[in-house]
């Protein structure tokens, strides 16, 4: 029986050890929850690429001109640039199973009322409020990748986390172009409202929560209310700036990489935006099933290059961190971006132009579709080792520094893809390609200034990296062997709040830490050892002590 002089952890052995935050789940729970968000991630592109083949016959219904019907989808990358920022920052507030529920059903609204529409006018809007709705599916998913995978299996995780949602644009084109020919551009949207709703189904099911315990800003605030007092009701409606994220961008590595995902980006659009009007136009293909298919080499090097990239990116990690000692350095994974960068990226759309323009009848068709699916391997072997690096360096706002990334390359996209079809059709299909070709290849010399100048870099504006601490350690750390419990009252409702002292800020390794636990009770106080090693406050590894004590108190 418990009494007040019962030590709340006095003979509990706790498992304390990094390895808790990451096993919470097992191995085919993982993978069941990466398929959900996969899924989450798959709508928009999806969405996107089905659009593409219908833009003639959308501007033919609408009785508009497809340079008008374009501002569609800058307007629903528009949308998915705000919504992702927006949702990342709630996600960081109240978890990411409330924001995906709550983003779905706007996504189903906007998907009806693209179906009903009469104008482009009323289109344009409503295709922005349906890509706010799904548009956490990135950013968010790679939240939920950091907060469920370890560092080494975290790049393998995010390759195949992107594999799946590049399925999207693997099968979007030819499903649309189908869709369209032989029904209507319509009969897709209300297949995405049926595919949205069987989603939030699922997703009310079977995903759980996956943010660490003790890091939501709603549990803080109630852990924040004094002692006694009424604790903060866990739904009420707090505001949050929704750009807040942003400000993670001050610092140059995060910068730097970005820009160079969307140079990589630009090189994807230039190629697929035009494409019936390009590809189709000199090849002679006009049926909208045929156009759809011809996106399918991208789609599928997509596909390919994610896990292939993630898996890599991993290695690499490994070796130079075998290299150096143990030392981790977070730039070792942007070195699997460089073959992508530098070759296949430029060099598959500077030879679709050149393709295009100079090679006729099968031989070209055969040769663009080559381009085609380099390109979409390429894109992914930059964007899949960005997206890791960006989780493993500021892991406690994974998704917030995912969609201030995804969030701001849309924000930039939105303004070159209106301007992909004048080029074309004032300086030429090779003079556009070749701009987006130079433009991979800036991309390529940002990348390599942040491996080589990443250490500087970071120094220049901290924004909660966690780049100082070793992010594998020794799992099963015991309670006792960490804890020295000096006193407790069983039947204090209290509970633990952890304080990061670093010893030395100089230090590159960071395996000096100090600790302190206190009670929120002037009677209770624990402390750390300062001399443990083997604790990394950026997981808040503790928190689960926090709910234990909880648990006891209530008993």
């Amino acid at each position: 029986m418990t009494t007040e002089e019962t030590p709340l952890l006095a003979e509990e052995r706790i498992h304390l050890g990094h390895s808790y935050i990451y096993d919470r789940f097992g191995p085919w729970q993982k993978r069941g929850i990466v398929a959900l968000v996969s899924c989450s991630g798959l709508l928009p592109l999806f969405a996107s690429g089905t659009f593409i083949p219908a833009i003639p016959q959308i501007a033919h219904d609408l009785a508009t001109s497809p340079e008008i019907v374009t501002l569609t989808i800058s307007m629903s990358i528009f949308g998915t640039a705000l919504g992702s920022m927006a949702m990342a920052t709630y996600s960081g507030f109240y978890g990411r199973r409330p924001v995906y529920l709550a983003g779905l059903p706007v996504f189903c609204l906007g998907s009806y009322q693209i179906a009903i529409s009469q104008n482009i006018y009323y289109l344009i809007a409503w295709r922005f409020i349906q890509n706010v709705g799904i548009s956490g599916g990135i950013s968010l998913g790679a939240g939920v990748i950091g907060d469920i995978y370890k560092l080494e299996e975290r790049g393998f995780a995010m390759g195949v986390f992107f594999g799946g949602v590049l399925l999207g644009p693997a099968i979007a084109p030819v499903t649309g172009g189908i869709a369209t020919h032989y029904a209507s551009w319509r009969m897709l949207q209300w297949g995405f409202l049926i595919c949205g709703l069987a989603l939030l189904i699922s997703m009310a099911l079977w995903l759980p929560e996956t943010s660490h315990p003790g890091t939501l800003g709603v549990e803080k605030a109630e852990d924040q209310q004094p002692h006694g007092g009424t604790r903060r009701q866990k739904w009420r409606w707090v505001w949050l700036n929704p750009l807040s994220c942003l400000g993670l961008l001050r610092n140059p590595n995060l910068m730097l990489v970005m820009l160079a995902g969307t140079a990589v980006l630009v090189t994807e659009f230039v190629l697929l935006v035009p494409l019936a009007y390009t590809i189709g136009a000199k090849y002679g293909i006009t049926n909208e099933a045929l156009i759809g298919a011809v996106f399918i080499p991208c789609g599928v090097g997509n596909m390919v290059g994610a896990p292939l990239a993630g898996y890599i990116s991993d290695q690499i990690i490994v070796a130079y961190r075998a290299k150096r000692g143990g030392d981790w350095y977070p730039e070792d994974r942007l070195r699997g971006t460089l073959l992508g960068a530098a070759f296949c990226v430029p060099l598959s759309v500077l030879f679709t132009g050149l393709t295009i323009v100079y090679v006729p009848g099968r031989m070209g068709l055969f040769l663009c579709l080559v381009w085609l699916f380099m390109n979409g391997i390429g894109v992914d072997l930059v964007l899949s080792p960005s997206s890791a690096y960006n989780v493993d360096v500021v892991h406690t706002r994974s998704a917030e520094v995912m969609a201030a990334n995804s969030g701001c390359r849309a924000l930039l996209l939105s303004f070159v893809v209106p301007v992909i079809l004048p080029s074309i059709n004032s300086f030429g299909v090779v003079a556009t390609n070749t701009v987006a070709a130079l433009l991979a290849w800036v991309g390529m010399g940002l990348l390599i200034v942040t491996i080589r100048y990443g250490k500087q870099l970071r120094s220049w504006m901290d924004v909660e990296f966690s780049t100082r601490c070793c992010d594998t350690v020794e799992p099963n750390v015991h309670a006792r062997d960490v804890i020295e419990l000096l006193s407790a009252r069983g039947a204090c409702r209290s509970v633990f709040t952890c304080r990061v002292i670093e010893a030395n800020n100089n230090c590159s390794s960071c395996w000096v830490r100090r600790c302190e636990l206190f009670l929120n009770c002037p009677q209770s106080r624990a402390r750390v050892p300062s001399h443990r090693n083997d604790i990394e406050p950026s997981d808040h590894l503790l928190s689960p002590t926090r709910q234990l004590v909880d648990l006891q108190a209530e008993r």
